[in-house]
């Protein structure tokens, strides 16, 4: 893994917000277009998030059941540069130029062989994604939950693209999870807020720190 992590906060729904957690440091910040989730940000809206960032900071939209092309036409419209797909089964289609990342929620071993064989088969056909997200399995929801992976099923693996992990984490547990786990990124909404959407500045710091130092 190196000394870098990269660090994602997701969720994101105030441009004041947005703009103090790329001062804070964080590589990524994640804008949910699933119009169920309580973070949930109305495409008009975007664009005041997306003009207070900072050029080195990526913009990450998350989509829910939502096909491809337009996971595409809407990233190319707002500037996206990465997207984050929660689809069942999991999207198969090139997002080029975009960066795409196919979450995977994680429940039992047999998951993570469907993992193995989604990008078996993405590889055979150089189509393979970006990365790949690893969240928590909570029946009915789609990230967010607060609820944990399991870890003991994510230790020492291997995969053939960079992998992120999610699923409720804290500042509290971030740097235990990037010890042991060793992900290339990690991904949190609910773990540094103080209501759903709104986040906890002092959180988001800690998080950030704990996870810089832990990945030293």
């Amino acid at each position: 893994m190196g000394s870098t992590i990269r660090i994602k906060i997701c969720g994101v729904t105030d441009p004041e917000e947005a703009r103090a957690i790329a001062e804070l440091g964080a590589d990524a910040i994640g804008l949910n277009f699933y119009a169920a989730s309580p973070r949930y940000v109305p495409f008009a809206q975007a664009a005041a998030l997306l003009r207070v960032l900072p050029p080195f900071v990526a913009p990450v939209g998350v989509f829910v059941g939502v096909p491809m092309r337009q996971v595409c036409a809407i990233a190319y419209q707002l500037g996206l540069r990465a997207v984050q797909t929660y689809h069942d089964p999991p999207l198969r289609e090139d997002a080029f130029p975009f960066a795409h990342i196919p979450a995977f929620r994680i429940r039992e071993a047999a998951d993570i062989t469907a993992l193995e064989s989604y990008l078996a088969a993405a590889q055979q056909n150089s189509r393979l994604p970006a990365a790949v997200l690893l969240d928590a399995f909570v029946p009915g929801q789609w990230g967010g939950t607060g609820q944990a992976a399991p870890w003991e099923l994510l230790e020492n693996l291997q995969l053939s693209v960079p992998w992120i992990l999610a699923g409720g984490l804290t500042p509290d547990n971030v740097g235990e999870a990037i010890r042991r786990l060793r992900p290339w990124g990690v991904d949190v909404a609910s773990g540094v807020e103080w209501q759903p959407g709104r986040k906890d500045l002092d959180k988001v710091r800690r998080f950030i720190d704990a996870a810089r130092s832990a990945a030293t």
